[in-house]
């Protein structure tokens, strides 16, 4: 488990050293966890581990231990906004319609993108 937790980490600080030295504006430990999913996507194309053997693997019961417990790490934000429930009284309209709004926007996005990557694939 310890092996499987440095890699994990790894595969983060590798993202941010990748995130930083390119300024790119996406986080490190998303960066990170796309260099997991090729490293894993490799180690799958050259037969070294199959995808279902991944889960059974020690850093595959690890990831899942971490997605188990990953609602605990909503709770201080929860907390802030409970400590900021004035501010959330007094602009809640506006951070509701802007929620709507850019949800609305996204899928619209979405939507076109994907056509627009299905008709150049055809």
């Amino acid at each position: 488990m310890l092996r499987a937790f440095a890699v994990l980490l790894v595969c983060q600080l590798a993202g941010e050293v990748v995130g930083r030295a390119l300024a790119l504006p996406i986080p490190g430990p998303v960066l990170g966890l796309v260099l997991l999913a090729a490293g894993l996507g490799l180690a799958s194309r050259h037969g070294w581990v199959t995808p279902a053997e991944i889960e059974s693997t020690a850093l595959g019961r690890t990831a899942s231990g971490l997605l188990a417990v990953l609602g605990i790490l909503f709770v201080p934000a929860g907390v802030g906004i409970i400590q900021q429930f004035g501010l959330l009284g007094q602009y809640g309209l506006a951070l509701l319609l802007a929620l709507v709004i850019s949800t609305a926007v996204t899928l619209v996005v979405t939507v076109y993108v994907f056509l627009g990557v299905s008709r150049w694939l055809r």
